[in-house]
């Protein structure tokens, strides 16, 4: 894949000699290469998004889609078997491909009386109603017996591969500004955002880690949602005539586009960098794609459906599977940002690995991976209990989100009396659950919530174990 350097001297933005000033400094500073081109002055930040950052332009021919028209001519062929009588139209909604496509295609299906015209409102093509004939109807189904997919047609491995590199996730940059915008809605130290702001810049694996109930999954998510930019998935992808379905509702956050849809290829969907989390529900499996034995079509990966975004695994060494498998499982992918998959046919292929990856685990790290595999986890970032200053910003921010009124002198007891009691030790999430057990209360009795001694004691009692810590 081409990288930034070339890119740019590709695009005629930079000079050679300007390329050579900004790896000089690079190896001086450090950093990213375009972080030091455009404290050179050769570059600005909106340079780089817009190399990065390009739409998906619509095909005109059946050769621009990258798929042959005889796999276009199928899939046509199993959507108009549920439609009765359509227009081109009808059809381009639902494959994602213009009329000029739509209407080759047709054209093919009409001379092999696959579908015949039953009228027409003028003599354009595009007002004709056509129907698929007996004949049509026999290959659909025989069709739908090889592989059961009718929906979008997909985009070819070679037109995804070169999407997911001008969309990299190492293009987005995050500084101290837009990090602080996003873990606004948390507390956290000053140096947790001097550790984990120049971890999450670098593009590298990231492993959180620390004490149960301290903000790490909550953290993972901030992190996940401080990239602001928008990307383009695919709905499939075609790899040898097999497809592989990515779009997925679930984990791709979809927005209204901005250009019109003539000017942009629909076959793929413009989302927000994908999020994609899973805790010890995680499996070998997840990690490979699924192939459905019923409808003969594959659903993609969790690490092809985060591509371009961030992969959250929450709970790290508390899977199914060992965690020096997962990691055995994606040692080259992080090393080299590829990924091999195997068709059921015993195909294999490679596909991007780019994604921002965060573990988060309460476990010792060091009873979880020995020293190889912690060499490969680039940041270290430990996630410890709040200080009572912190525990007590955060109780404010629970009673104020919950319109509970906060009283100082109960909170001094919760600090001084309750926490003694118990042998507890104060915890991040501990204010959220604690509160919360104070409004069930009161909705339950039908009265407003209050902070008072009672439902502290109440709320404590409900929720620790003596000689808990």
């Amino acid at each position: 894949m081409l990288v930034l350097g070339e890119k740019l001297l590709k695009e005629n933005v930079i000079t050679k000699a300007q390329l050579d000033a900004g790896v000089e400094r690079q190896r001086h500073y450090g950093g990213r290469l375009g972080q030091n081109l455009i404290a050179l002055g050769f570059v600005t930040e909106r340079d780089i998004k817009k190399l990065y950052q390009k739409d998906p332009p619509p095909p005109r021919t059946v050769e621009d889609t990258g798929l042959d028209l005889s796999f276009i001519a199928d899939l046509i062929t199993k959507h108009i078997l549920f439609m009765g009588e359509f227009r081109m139209a009808d059809v381009v909604e639902r494959v994602k491909l213009p009329l000029s496509v739509v209407g080759a295609v047709l054209e093919v299906l009409k001379r092999e009386r696959l579908v015949e015209i039953k009228g027409a409102t003028s003599y354009a093509s595009a007002s004709y109603t056509f129907k698929i004939t007996e004949l049509g109807q026999k290959r659909s189904s025989e069709l739908m017996e090889l592989c059961r997919y009718a929906g979008p047609a997909p985009v070819s491995i070679e037109d995804y591969r070169n999407m997911v590199e001008l969309q990299t996730i190492r293009s987005v940059a995050i500084n101290d500004a837009s990090l602080r915008q996003g873990f606004s809605h948390l507390v956290c130290s000053e140096d947790l955002f001097k550790r984990l702001g120049p971890a999450v810049t670098s593009g590298k694996t990231v492993f959180i880690y620390g004490p149960p109930g301290n903000g790490k999954t909550a953290i993972a998510e901030a992190i996940g949602h401080v990239p602001e930019d928008l990307v383009y998935v695919p709905y499939a992808i075609d790899i040898g005539g097999q497809i592989i379905t990515v779009y997925d509702p679930v984990n791709h956050m979809p927005v209204v586009p901005v250009l019109p849809q003539e000017s942009v290829d629909q076959r793929w969907v413009l989302v927000r960098r994908p999020v994609v989390m899973v805790g010890g529900e995680l499996t070998m499996r997840m990690l490979d794609l699924d192939f459905n034995v019923i409808s003969k079509y594959y659903e993609a990966s969790l690490q092809l459906k985060a591509n371009n975004g961030i992969f959250i695994l929450d709970d790290f060494g508390r899977q199914q599977v060992e965690p020096r498998q997962i990691l055995n499982r994606w040692i080259v992918p992080l090393d080299r940002n590829i990924d091999f998959m195997t068709l059921h046919t015993g195909m294999k292929f490679v596909v991007p690995f780019d994604m921002l990856v965060l573990f988060a685990t309460n476990l010792d790290p060091n009873s979880l991976l020995d020293e190889a595999f912690l060499r490969r986890i680039r940041y270290k970032v430990a996630i410890d209990r709040p200080t009572k200053e912190q525990f007590q910003l955060i109780f404010k921010m629970v009673c104020q989100g919950a319109d509970v009124p906060y009283d100082q002198a109960v909170f001094d007891y919760l600090m001084n009396d309750c926490y003694p009691r118990y042998g507890a030790v104060p915890n991040a999430c501990h204010p959220r659950d604690l509160i919360e057990q104070i409004v069930v209360e009161s909705r339950y009795n039908s009265v407003p919530a209050r902070l008072t001694r009672e439902n502290i004691d109440m709320a404590c009692a409900n929720y620790f174990v003596r000689g808990d810590s």
